[in-house]
């Protein structure tokens, strides 16, 4: 009797990161009958907090962000896919693209992990809303302090997502953050930004910095209060018709005061497979028909998922699906930023959001917050060498 493989994956604990995974596997173990998958999901915040090190000995597939990746080079506990996956299966995946998520990926001249899924902070919006009361979409920072004014606006506020904006507001004031190996962003631009960031965040609800993208995604659907988000790490399934009580639509990001539209800082995820599994080749091969354009644009798209794959986000009867979600933010995910990647960034990652936070909240003064950041940043680099 031919022997039973079970591939177990660990996933975070989301509609859009755990709907899809189990909705595929079913069918891969219905064409694949000796193999059964099976899914344990982690919250979002222990998918950011766990260091995936240790997780590599219990599972075979592990879905990760893609600063983790110089963990995994340096570490080796994950396969690099690029010795196990053909060539040309690799240049479809670089060719199709979104954004750099599949580049996100690679690393030390190997490729870590698939991506399956892309995000990056997007707007959103009540359509019914903004209609009802002759409101309009925001096209710029003004049109967006004018309704944070009214009360109309949310944003998370919660340490991570807020170091995430820090990066794009650096962008959007001509500095790309990590340039340097001393500091985060040069002083100036590092006070200018956390200014900016206050003329926003001391407008709106503090519940805010109690909320990440999917409570407040929540909070625009279950409840009439909020009108618009100008930035948060888009959720396809909020603009599926019957995912929530009302719908959200997606849009583009709002024009900096340079006249440029603003740059996020990409998320989304990647499939790896462990180092440590028993079943290597048939791990690989499940993540390879996961992330393939034809199961992206489908059974994964279909199922709450929000594909990796650009073919995906080109299709049409997906986008009908979602309220054009896809079409709507690509330009967005395309331009998006990419995280550092080496190994101990993470540690930096972790709390630099921290100080962030205290400051919009609690009032304090910005030049603290930077020397709190590059004292993190310094640490950080520290391990990388060490």
């Amino acid at each position: 009797m031919a022997e039973r493989i079970e591939l177990k994956g660990i996933t975070w604990g989301h509609s859009r990161g755990y709907t899809p995974l189990v909705a595929c596997s079913q069918r891969y173990s219905e064409l694949h009958p000796g193999i059964t998958i099976s899914w344990k999901k982690r919250t979002l915040q222990e998918f950011a907090d766990f260091p995936i090190e240790k997780l590599v000995h219990d599972y075979d597939l592990l879905v990760i962000d893609h600063p983790w990746v110089g963990c995994a080079a340096a570490t080796k506990c994950v396969l690099p896919l690029d010795e196990y996956l053909t060539e040309a299966y690799l240049k479809d995946q670089l060719t199709h693209t979104v954004g750099y998520s599949h580049l996100s990926y690679h690393y030390d001249g190997h490729q870590w992990a698939l991506a399956i899924d892309a995000a990056t902070p997007v707007a959103s919006y009540r359509k019914d809303l903004l209609g009802m009361n002759h409101a309009r979409i925001p096209e710029d920072w003004d049109d967006l302090i004018a309704m944070a004014e009214k009360g109309r606006v949310a944003v998370p506020a919660i340490p991570i997502d807020l170091l995430m904006y820090f990066y794009m507001f650096c962008i959007a004031h001509g500095k790309e953050p990590f340039a340097a190996k001393e500091e985060v962003v040069d002083q100036r631009t590092g006070i200018s930004v956390l200014e900016q960031m206050k003329e926003l965040w001391g407008r709106l609800n503090k519940k805010m910095f109690t909320c990440n993208p999917i409570a407040v995604a929540e909070l625009m659907t279950t409840a009439d209060d909020f009108w618009y988000c100008p930035f948060a790490y888009g959720y396809s399934n909020y603009s599926r018709k019957g995912y929530g009580r009302s719908l959200l639509h997606y849009t583009d990001l709002i024009r900096s005061n340079s006249g440029e539209k603003l740059r996020s800082t990409l998320g989304g995820t990647g499939l790896s497979v462990s180092g440590f599994s028993k079943y290597k080749t048939e791990a690989v091969q499940f993540a390879a028909w996961i992330a393939s354009p034809e199961i992206q644009s489908t059974l994964y798209g279909f199922n709450e998922g929000q594909p990796g794959h650009r073919t995906a986000w080109l299709d049409e009867a997906l986008n009908q699906h979602t309220n054009n979600y896809f079409k709507n933010t690509l330009s967005a995910l395309d331009r998006a930023y990419v995280r550092p990647r080496y190994n101990g960034y993470l540690d930096f990652q972790d709390h630099a959001g921290l100080p962030i936070q205290q400051y919009l909240q609690d009032g304090g003064n910005a030049l603290s917050v930077l020397e709190k950041m590059n004292e993190l940043y310094r640490t950080s680099i520290k391990k990388s060498i060490s």
